[in-house]
């Protein structure tokens, strides 16, 4: 937001000149956009490192230097989008579009592979990759590997044919937060570099895998809900924001509300499929406000006001923004009873 610096979920529209933004109310886009961003002597900067713990920005900045910040919801569409608004802010120049339609559409995640599974295939004691003590810039290193080592172990090991396509997964994997860049070759280039240059091939940077990594990893595509939780009345949905559990970056998700018995499903709104990609048992649950005035203690980021907290009977705690201090008080007066 440009008055109050707070953070809303926004419809985009993206036409030949312009990206068009509309309010959502219950979980429908109004008629009427609330605002457009005119693309003419627009700049881009994708990815954009102004906030630090929201790594999925994308910055406008239109010729009378108004500056808009837009979170997406994945790098995929982070990318996508920044792709195609490049495309029409260069809409009179035919050669450079192609070039980024050719550079959207030369490589894709194959469908039945995730990030979950290669991650487990590298920290794999016996078949993954290796690990090794490095110097750099006068710093020692534990359990790093190189940049070009990882290229090497994607294409042995199958999951990418090229070293452009290996490149591509190894931005996704630091992306997504398993892996981690560490010295200054490696850290910079993070920095500095444009997207498709982030991850570097390269024998002189060094990676190490990510806390996260580290820990039993369960894949989102491999959680099982139980076909009964789901099967209750919806009581209650919308699109909210939620804080990760790993990241603890923000995300759109749309919340879906159930009774007898009573669930709260989150799903992520850019997959096509009516599938859950997380969600948990009310029962036991404590739900309250958090106050607007500063950051309470667990949630990260630039994040202010609307916030509610649910705190599960196995003592996990969910972080969610909503849209209006209205709409927090729909959805703590929904869910208090269920608990």
């Amino acid at each position: 937001g440009h008055i109050v610096r707070n953070w809303k979920v926004r419809w985009f529209v993206l036409l030949q000149d312009k990206l068009l933004y509309y309010k959502i109310e219950g979980g429908k886009k109004e008629p009427s956009p609330k605002g457009r961003i005119l693309l003419d002597g627009c700049t881009i900067t994708c990815p954009c490192l102004e906030y630090e713990n929201r790594p999925l920005l994308i910055k406008l900045k239109t010729k009378t230097n108004t500056d808009y910040f837009l979170e997406c919801c994945s790098r995929e569409e982070r990318d996508s989008w920044a792709l195609d608004i490049t495309g029409a802010i260069h809409a009179g120049h035919p050669v450079q579009v192609q070039e980024l339609h050719r550079m959207k559409n030369t490589f894709k995640l194959l469908e039945n592979i995730s990030l979950h599974h290669i991650v487990e295939r590298i920290c794999d004691s016996s078949t993954g990759i290796k690990l090794t003590r490095n110097l750099a810039q006068g710093n020692r290193y534990k359990e790093t590997f190189t940049g070009s080592a990882l290229v090497d172990w994607l294409i042995s090991n199958s999951f990418a044919v090229s070293r452009f396509e290996a490149v591509t997964l190894a931005s996704m994997l630091m992306e997504e937060n398993f892996i981690k860049p560490v010295g200054a070759r490696s850290t910079e280039a993070t920095r500095y570099s444009d997207l498709s240059e982030q991850f570097l091939d390269d024998s002189t940077a060094l990676y190490m895998f990510a806390e996260s990594s580290k820990k039993n990893i369960s894949s989102k595509e491999e959680l099982q809900f139980n076909i009964s939780e789901l099967s209750g009345t919806i009581v209650k949905q919308g699109f909210l924001v939620k804080q990760g559990h790993k990241r603890k970056n923000w995300k759109v998700r749309r919340f879906v509300l159930r009774a007898d018995p009573a669930f709260l499903h989150y799903y992520d709104p850019t997959k096509e499929e009516n599938r859950p990609v997380g969600g948990f048992s009310l029962r036991g649950c404590l739900v309250s406000a958090l106050e607007d005035n500063g950051v309470p203690a667990g949630v990260k980021g630039n994040v202010q006001g609307n916030l509610f907290k649910i705190i599960t009977k196995n003592d996990i705690r969910y972080y969610i923004q909503a849209s209006s201090k209205a709409e927090r008080a729909q959805w703590i007066e929904a869910i208090k009873p269920l608990t």
